[in-house]
């Protein structure tokens, strides 16, 4: 993948919206019983929003610049969109309304030493920080041990998004809801395309996945986006087992683009029994930490 065509993510991202809505969902009558397109037309689209055909066709086309925030509150309502492809339409619009240019590379995420020791003051959870291309750049002893198979690539910084499309026979193994995960992943990839379509590093590694992965390429392809939220997520560990995980996803707005993810159990239940016995596995083979954040030359 050479770019993120800014216009080409907008009219299929739009057009991929409306094909999944029947008429009879939109309250609208299904004249003729052989319809040319698959879901909503056009006309129809701009009905429901409330603007004529002709803008909308623009707007399709991929001419949001200056589409002001009640028209595509009334595209995303006519769209059914939910939340998060609500937030991918104002992304779009953003970046439709700002001059274009060359991919960029963003700088070297680094994390600064008062997280690291928020990190390592979660003695009893897993946890780590990533940015929006899922590299991982720190974590804590708890989630070194959790998330070895992940680290096990030489490849820094380590990539949740290459684990999971680039070996899927050992992600299969780990993630429990494998399909589930490869799905939000794309998601959360196109989502974060949304916001910044010349990342440098994104525009690759999406490149990267496409040329390597027929799965990634057919769950791109999809346009769905995901936010980042909080949740489950069921692992099977080589060491301790199963694991059944609450997700706590936080933004470090002092950090923009970076996350941490801290992951725990309720007391008393397996999984709490198994963290505590993969903490004391992690125990016994107390290394320095990686450096997560160093990169091929």
């Amino acid at each position: 993948m050479a770019s993120m065509d800014l216009r080409t993510e907008i009219r299929e991202f739009l057009s991929s919206r409306r094909a999944r809505i029947a008429p009879e969902q939109a309250g609208l009558p299904a004249y003729g019983g052989n319809r040319r397109v698959k879901g909503l037309r056009r006309e129809e689209v701009a009905l429901l929003a409330g603007v004529s055909v002709d803008y909308y066709v623009r707007l399709e086309r991929g001419s949001l610049a200056g589409a002001s925030d009640g028209v595509l509150d009334a595209l995303a309502s006519a769209l059914r969109l939910d939340e998060a492809e609500r937030d991918h339409l104002f992304h779009l619009a953003r970046r439709s309304g700002t001059p274009g240019g060359p991919r960029r590379r963003r700088p070297a995420a680094t994390v600064r030493s008062t997280l690291r020791q928020v990190l390592d003051a979660i003695s009893d959870a897993p946890a780590w920080i990533c940015n929006g291309r899922y590299d991982v750049l720190a974590t804590n002893q708890l989630a070194r041990a959790l998330f070895s198979p992940v680290l096990a690539d030489p490849r820094r910084p380590a990539n949740t998004a290459r684990f999971v499309y680039l070996t899927p026979e050992v992600a299969r193994e780990f993630f429990v809801d494998y399909a589930r995960i490869a799905g939000d992943v794309a998601a959360k990839l196109r989502m974060e395309a949304g916001r910044d379509p010349h990342d440098e590093e994104l525009i690759a590694l999406v490149g990267e996945l496409s040329t390597r992965s027929e799965l990634f390429r057919q769950r791109w392809a999809s346009r769905d986006v995901r936010l980042r939220r909080s949740g489950r997520k069921r692992l099977h560990h080589p060491i301790v087992g199963r694991l059944d995980l609450d997700v706590e996803s936080l933004e470090l707005p002092a950090e923009p683009g970076l996350h941490l993810t801290v992951y725990t159990a309720p007391p008393g239940t397996p999984t709490a029994d198994n963290l505590s016995l993969l903490a004391s596995w992690a125990a016994t083979r107390q290394t320095p930490a990686p450096d997560l954040e160093a990169r091929n030359g």
